[in-house]
């Protein structure tokens, strides 16, 4: 290994090792950008090489006396605390599974700053007296994240958008919506900051055999709740994959499209209209669109979507009288994250060097 080491001259095998997160990094934001789905599969082998590098840097052996305690304590922090945020974030809600585990990985990957060697300096250029390596990567991705609702602004401003949300979101026709990741941030009422999941809106639509457009086409035929297939003749909702193919989520199972039923049997049967009567004979008007009669039957809560809010969102794409309605489409945090991994391995860490120039460190 040492000698591998003296032959690149880069850095240490520990440190040119760790450098496999960037392009799994780069790959992952892809991934979520385009599907918002991140495969679980991604992050056992980061976590594996995490653990042979830390196993390295032990026999290559830290530095002896104080410094060597310093290390263990800053290993401590990184494995210890910020790898346990990553999943108390998942429960909270503040993180979605991929995040989680990327926080993770990172934190057994990157508990202490690693050195590359260039011709011209060595980088990072900047580090943080802290020295938790998988600190400063999580800074620099919430300083990367926060340029995100400017450059969103930015944009709608410069395509005349003027509106309350064009901070966090941006408008876009309803037809664009079967293939679009975010949430809407409109009801009937007004505009929202929690609006119906798009994933949600595809979860329903599968599940009782229709499309948005069908939707738009017809919508008191699709609000009337009698109108649902029968319960044997419903979809599998999935989880809200644009994709056609049997998508893999995180904290997810793989699920077998049925294959598509014909008109005749999408349409409402004696059987279906006898199901849905309520017991005394009237129809069930009080499950419009059949929301709650969805979310009975599904696993789990389709992204925290409620009856009232699946019913506010169907009703808002389904007016005749709107083209466009403002969504946000969120901010897909492995992206961010993979810039702050970037910057950190380069520059270092942006925030220490900001509260320096601030004087508010030495």
């Amino acid at each position: 290994m040492a000698a591998l080491d003296v032959l690149l001259g880069l850095g240490s095998t520990a440190d040119l090792l760790r450098l496999v997160a960037v392009p799994a990094f780069a790959w992952a934001a892809y991934r979520d950008v385009r599907t918002r789905r991140v495969p679980n599969r991604l992050w056992p082998p980061l976590v594996g090489v995490g653990v042979l590098v830390l196993a390295l840097d032990f026999a290559g052996g830290l530095p002896a006396g104080f410094g060597g305690e310093i290390a263990l304590l800053r290993i401590s922090v990184s494995v210890g605390l910020v790898a346990p945020l990553g999943y108390v974030f998942f429960r909270v809600g503040g993180f979605g599974g991929a995040d989680a585990k990327a926080v993770i990985a990172l934190a057994v990957l990157f508990p202490l700053y690693p050195v590359y060697y260039l011709p011209f300096d060595a980088l990072p250029m900047h580090a943080a007296t802290l020295g938790v390596f998988s600190l400063t990567i999580l800074t620099n991705t919430v300083a990367a994240g926060a340029l995100y609702p400017v450059g969103l602004a930015a944009r709608n401003l410069s395509r005349g958008h003027l509106a309350p949300p064009m901070v966090v979101g941006r408008p876009a026709r309803i037809e664009d919506l079967s293939t679009a990741h975010g949430s809407l941030m409109e009801t009937p009422d007004g505009y929202t900051r929690r609006g119906l999941d798009l994933d949600a809106l595809r979860m329903y639509l599968r599940w009782r055999g229709t499309t948005l457009p069908a939707v738009r086409e017809s919508p008191d035929h699709h609000r009337d709740p009698t109108s649902l297939p029968p319960p044997g003749a419903r979809n599998d909702p999935g989880d809200g994959a644009v994709g056609d193919g049997p998508p893999v989520a995180d904290g997810g199972t793989q699920r077998v499209e049925p294959e598509p039923r014909t008109d005749d049997a999408a349409e409402p049967t004696a059987v279906a209209a006898e199901v849905d009567l309520d017991p005394t004979g009237g129809a069930a008007t009080e499950d419009p669109w059949g929301a709650e009669a969805f979310l009975d039957e599904i696993e789990g809560t389709a992204y925290g979507t409620t009856p009232s809010k699946l019913r506010d969102g169907l009703e808002v794409v389904a007016d005749p009288d709107r083209e466009t309605v403002w969504f946000t489409p969120g901010i897909p945090f492995v992206v961010p994250m993979f810039v702050g991994l970037v910057v950190a391995l380069t520059y270092g860490d942006v925030l220490f060097v900001v509260l320096r120039v601030l004087g508010l460190l030495p």
